[in-house]
């Protein structure tokens, strides 16, 4: 299974709970996986990263990172399409476009080989929710793609910080 992440779950794990400084073996880890091809970022997301001013954004400007981490893939601009139009609605204006900003492209590449691929995001479902403000996981859920948060991305792919193995003597 390949699981493309949106930029949200490398800010939000840097921001709140796996900061570099501190969770060193998360970003290890991270690498690992891309390295195995079990962890992409398209490019849309990961402009998103660099548009930061910040030490992630740094970080995601390495050359072996993107190496790692990139999905080396081009958007289908007919798929990104269907995610508009089936995921969010054929007849956006101009602002709600906007609103969405890169989450289709995301989207349509899991959808692309969608019994191999999972979107991994820090979204929350809103079913509710319509039109231009629809979150990732109920776009997904309307085109048969598979969604995780970031906590089922560790389960997943068994992220672990090893700390008792330091600690025990």
């Amino acid at each position: 299974m390949l699981h493309l992440l949106d930029a949200n779950v490398l800010i939000t794990a840097n921001r709140l709970y796996y900061q570099q400084d501190r969770v060193p073996e998360f970003w290890e880890w991270l690498l690992h996986c891309g390295q195995n091809d079990e962890v992409k970022l398209p490019v849309e997301m990961i402009e998103e990263v660099r548009q930061g001013n910040d030490t992630l954004a740094e970080w995601m400007s390495d050359r072996d990172h993107l190496t790692a981490l990139s999905l080396d893939e081009e958007a289908d601009v007919a798929l990104v399409q269907t995610v508009v139009t089936r995921g969010y609605a054929s007849d956006l204006t101009d602002e709600e476009i906007e609103i969405i900003g890169r989450d289709p492209f995301l989207v349509s590449y899991a959808l692309r080989d969608h019994k191999n691929r999972c979107v991994v995001t820090t979204e929350v479902s809103k079913p509710r929710r319509i039109r231009a403000n629809k979150r990732i996981p109920d776009v997904c859920e309307l085109l048969g793609v598979r969604w995780m948060d970031s906590f089922g991305l560790t389960r997943a792919l068994n992220f672990s910080t090893s700390w008792r193995a330091r600690i025990t003597p």
